[in-house]
This record gives structure tokens, sequence and C-alpha cells, in this order.
């Protein structure tokens, strides 16, 4: 995640309590230009049941993509905010060792962020509803329009700018990393004469980077919308009140909301994605019905030709959020397409272009592209959309852990965890696979550490160990688990 992105996402999770829930963070600086007062926002709908819905500004404004050459200006009001001044530190270490035949590596790993940012006094503008509401009598849309069609086409969601957050004068950002890891490697053979000969090597790597970011006037930083609800005719409304979607007239007569109320389906691949919150303060078994949905999928994984050089990608990935959302993104456009990739690169960095040339020359997927004529997409490219969703959707401080997990742990927790969800009774201390437990406890913390970071909590008692859902609310110990068994299938055998 950018500078800027962590910057308004920071700014916008404390200032939820203070709100009604709906301001949305902006990611990238130069849409700021876009989000003007009525600008078109498209919504896209999650693929998967976790996912958090993503919105792209347009290049439209709302009277762009309406019928007729009656303009009309919206009515805005101004009124200062707040002040904003945030100062955040993170601290981070790992390791893990690994051992082969005659073979012994140890890596550990440490490092720490410092966020300072001021955004100093912050001004409010809204858009009045009820102007709005009388500009837009008796006015439709241009069904015909580029935009509309498009979101049409993809079953996505129109909603306009309604009020929106920005500076008032120049800010600044400043970031400072620091990075310390140390790698040592143990070669033991045997002499001719039987003297046992060891041969060892070992390495450092000292990182520190400080980013500053300078923010202009008039930036916004958050934003909320007035979602469209369209019918066929072109006539819409403005979905006013809260928990209120958007979307287009379906040929039953009612609309296409974004999947985004509790009761929503969506059936893909057979996979039926209901959502199903994890319950607080359950042992891991209560995520079985939901887990058991997606497993079947991820199996698929351990059968890809090119499984192993796909682990090596995308566990580069979980040290880029920026690169993980833009492989997450790249797959579902891929998906939405029944399987045929049109390729953007204008919207892809080199990290994801290298992930979709690889899933090409899975013959499965290889042998479904350019043709629409299946109304689902491959299921081994389903399978690796599911994997890379469910990593985007954990937080920086689970990537972080992961990134210190060699093959053999990742494996390792996959079976300590299928063995702790088989039971809701505590599991035997002998049944722990033993790579768990060495290192003198090391890599048993590292362990921990993952599963706290994703809301997960292990315990040893009298009779053996428990683990269970801790008491926040969310998807995170289902994602971590879908995360886990979907690289741990990727490690199994050569490609």
């Amino acid at each position: 995640m950018s500078v800027f992105s962590k910057a308004t996402s920071s700014f916008v999770r404390q200032m939820q309590g203070d709100l009604d829930g709906s301001l949305i963070h902006v990611s990238r600086p130069h849409d700021s230009q876009k989000l003007v007062p009525l600008a078109v926002v498209v919504k896209r709908n999650r693929y998967w049941p976790w996912q958090r819905p993503k919105y792209q500004p347009s290049d439209f404004i709302l009277r762009d993509l309406l019928q007729g050459d009656a303009a009309f200006d919206p009515d805005v009001t101004e009124s200062p905010f707040i002040s904003y001044n945030e100062t955040s530190r993170d601290d981070k270490s790992g390791n893990w060792k690994a051992k082969a035949d005659m073979v012994q590596v140890d890596v550990e790993g440490e490092g720490s962020s410092k966020r300072k940012l001021s955004f100093g006094n912050l001004q409010n503008q809204k858009v009045t509803v009820k102007r709005l509401l009388e500009d837009c009598r008796d006015r439709k849309l241009d069904m015909r329009h580029i935009l509309v069609q498009q979101v049409q086409k993809r079953n996505e969601v129109l909603a306009v700018l309604k009020e929106r957050v920005l500076t008032t004068t120049p800010c600044g950002i400043t970031e400072t990393q620091k990075k310390q890891g140390s790698c040592m490697g143990v070669l033991n053979l045997m002499g001719m004469l039987g003297t046992e000969i060891s041969v060892q090597e070992s390495f450092s790597v000292n990182v520190d980077r400080d980013i500053s970011l300078e923010i202009p006037a008039q930036t916004v930083i958050a934003y909320s919308l007035l979602e469209l609800e369209i019918q066929k005719g072109g006539n819409f409304k403005l979905c006013l009140q809260p928990e209120t979607f958007g979307g287009f007239e379906s040929d039953s007569g009612t609309s296409s909301p974004s999947f985004d109320t509790v009761d929503q389906q969506r059936v893909g691949n057979g996979i039926d994605l209901s959502r199903i919150q994890p319950p607080k303060r359950a042992p891991l078994s209560a995520l079985n019905s939901e887990l058991q949905k997606q497993e079947e999928s991820l199996c698929l994984l351990a059968e890809l030709p090119v499984r192993r050089c796909l682990f090596e990608m995308l566990f580069k990935s979980l040290e880029d959020r920026d690169t993980l959302s833009l492989q997450e993104q790249a797959l579902a456009d891929w998906c939405c397409r029944a399987g045929v990739l049109e390729l953007q690169p204008q919207s892809m960095n080199a990290p994801s272009c290298a992930l979709l040339d690889l899933l090409c020359l899975v013959p499965a997927i290889q042998s479904e592209n350019g043709s629409a004529a299946e109304c689902s997409p491959p299921p081994q490219l389903t399978a690796v959309h599911l994997l890379v969703s469910a990593m985007e959707a954990l937080p920086d401080e689970t990537l972080f852990q992961l990134t210190l997990c060699s093959p053999e742990i990742l494996q390792a927790i996959d079976e300590l965890i299928c063995q702790l969800r088989g039971s809701c009774q505590p599991l035997p201390d002998n049944s722990v696979p033993a790579i768990l437990l060495e290192e003198d406890g090391k890599t048993w913390k590292l362990l921990e550490q993952l599963l706290r970071s994703s809301n997960v909590t292990l315990e040893r008692v009298n009779d053996g160990l428990r683990a269970e859902t801790g008491s926040e609310e969310g998807d995170l110990p289902l994602v971590l688990c879908l995360t886990i068994r979907g690289l741990s299938s990727l490690c199994n055998g050569d490609d």
C-alpha cells in the first residue's frame, strides 16, 4: 500500500466512529482531480464474500451521463472540518530455520517503520441533496453512453460523489523504514578419512529508507457517495438511506444490486459464496462449513504444472500490497470475462503481467482463453483468484509474518490448522508437527504471532493445544486459513 493510501486509510478509520461510516479513503493522489462534486464513481462488486467493494473514479460528472442538453451545477455547502495530525510506529521481527540432509539455513529479520502525517485544517464539502433531487426530476440517463454500457455489462454500480474532505493548505507525509536481516548457511560434509567438514557462509542486509510526500492544498483525501438505482428506460433513483444499494434493473423487473446485503448469494463454478460471519470466541472447527466450500477449488492448485513458479511469484507479492491488489484486480477481470483474457497493461505493473503470462502456460486455462462460450472461468483460474484475493484481504502484519515462513513451515502450519479444525477438543501435544517445536521456541512464537495477527488465538491447556477465533468480528480467520492452505498446496512437489 502506498504511503498516501496508508495515510488516508488511517484517517478514515479514525473518523468512522464519529461519522456514519460512509467515508471512502482516496488511494491515489491523482484521483483527487476527478473527485469533484457529483463526479461519477464506479463501484466494482465483490467477487468473494470477504472482499470489500472497490471504487474507481471516472472522468465524468453526472450531467455528462444525462439525456438532453440542459445542464445544472450542484449546490455545494462548505464548512471547516477538523485539524488532523498523526504519528505511528510499527515494529516487527521473526526468524525461521530449515534443514535438509546436510544443509542447514537460518534466517532472521526485523523491521520498524514510523509514519508522521499532518493534513492540517481540513474542509468538508457537501452536495445539497434536496437541490439535486429537484435538478434530476424528469431527467434520464443516456443508456447509450459508453460508460453506462460498460458498467451495465459488468453488472457494476454507478454512484455520484455527495461529500468530500480535502486539505486547505500544503501538507506532508513522512515515513521512515528500517529493515535488518541475516542469513547463515551451513553445509556439513564427510571427508575421505571420516572427518566431518563444516562450511559456513553468512551475510546480513540493512535497509534504511526515508519517504517524504508533499500534498498540495485542495487535495481530496476521503469522500462519500450516493448510488444510483437505474431502470431500463434510463429513469433512475438516488439511494438516500443507509444500507440501500444501487444497480441496473434486470429482465425480471428488479434491480441487480451489488453483493453487499447480508443475505445476498452468488454462485460461481459450483461454489456457494453466501456470506457467513465467523463466530467470535469459537474453536476453529466452527469455520469448517465455510472453508469446505472453498477447499475443493484450492485443491486444484496442487495440480498446476507451474505451481512452484506460481508459489515463488505470489510469495514475493506478500511484500508489496499494491502488487497484490493489481494482481487480484487483473484476475477478477479475467474471471468476470469467463476466462477470456483482455490485457490492459496500462493498469498493471510488471509482476501482474508476469502472473497472467505464467497462467497462460497452463493448458487447462490456455485452452479456454479467447472464447466466451463458457459462462464461467476455468476452475484452475478461479482457484488462483481465490488464493490471491484471500492474501489481499489479510492485514499488513499477517503478510509480513507470512514472509518469514519457509515452505516447510507453511506446510506444517497448514497440517496443524487441519488437525485443530478436525475436533472441538484440544489437540494432543504429540500431534503437533515437529518442525514447529524446533529452534528453542522461535518457530512457535512465529506461529503465534501469525495467527494472532488475523484474530486467531493459540493456547496450551492441560490436555493439549487449543485454537479459537478472537474477540473481533470479521473474516480474517477464514481468509488466513484459505491463504495458508493455498500456499501450502503450491509447495507440494516440483513443477
